[in-house]
């Protein structure tokens, strides 16, 4: 199973449309007070999927990216 990571300060960019996306089909995702992405994190949704950084314009892209990883 991969390790799915989220911070919690990327809620503004709509992370917590994506976690909970993950959390109904059954993922385990981890919510951080930070991951330490805090200059990516003011551009846009991003998720850690075992360790790597992950990117996206938009959370329908970073769902798809990180559905695509695990």
């Amino acid at each position: 199973m991969a390790d799915v990571k989220f911070c919690e300060n990327n809620y503004s960019q709509g992370a917590e449309e994506v976690i909970n996306k993950l959390k109904d089909e059954g993922v385990d995702v981890d919510v951080e007070s930070c991951l330490g992405y805090c200059g990516d994190c003011a551009v846009g949704p991003f998720a850690l999927v075992n360790d790597e950084f992950i990117q996206a314009e938009n959370t329908e892209e970073l769902y798809d990216k990180i559905k695509g990883l695990i």
